[in-house]
């Protein structure tokens, strides 16, 4: 599973002038779903919108992937042209983008806390959560990985916020990363 999703990532994040590229719908018989794009200042625009153009500037790139397989799913984010040597938090969440941050819901939980927002650690976890925290280098780029021990099933996410700081594990503060900086939609 490793293999094919780097496999698959490099070859979408190959090209920097990209408006949006998504997989063929054959893809997904295969446990693949993919896409790569760029932000744009309104999400009615394209498949990402950046709510902060200063720490995620208009054009810069984003590509998320994730492979299902039967013992779970790794899930990867890269991004290019943000601000350099920065630390972001990004999570899968539940709802597609919007005119807002918030419109995108909470964060998406295999185990759903029956409190939200959720802030138990106990739920808001990377075991039970997709968490892709990143820090950028000194030209703007950033990768993270997830990887979990159980697939999406009928329950399906929609896109992958970035926010303004890494992930807390404190408790009372488990899950939050701040402010909603950008998302991307992603048909999981």
């Amino acid at each position: 599973m490793r293999n094919r999703i780097a496999a698959l990532l490099v070859t979408l994040t190959a090209a920097t002038a990209v408006t949006t590229v998504a997989l063929p719908a054959s893809a997904a018989e295969y446990g693949i779903t993919a896409v790569v794009t760029t932000f744009q200042s309104d999400h009615r625009f394209g498949d990402a919108v950046t709510y902060d153009p200063d720490l995620v500037p208009v054009g810069s790139l984003v590509g998320v992937a994730t492979v299902t397989e039967e013992e779970g799913m790794v899930t990867e984010l890269k991004v290019r042209g943000l601000v350099p040597d920065r630390e972001y938090g990004a999570h899968v969440h539940v709802n597609p983008c919007g005119a807002t941050g918030d419109d995108a819901g909470p964060h998406y939980q295999h185990v759903r806390d029956p409190k939200q927002p959720s802030t138990d650690p106990a739920y808001a976890n990377p075991e039970n959560e997709i968490w892709l925290d990143f820090t950028t280098d000194a030209q703007g780029a950033g990768e993270a990985r997830s990887e979990v021990a159980w697939s999406f099933g009928d329950r399906r996410p929609a896109s992958v916020v970035i926010h303004e700081h890494r992930t807390s594990t404190a408790e009372g503060k488990a899950g939050t990363a701040g402010a909603r900086l950008a998302c991307v939609d992603v048909s999981f």
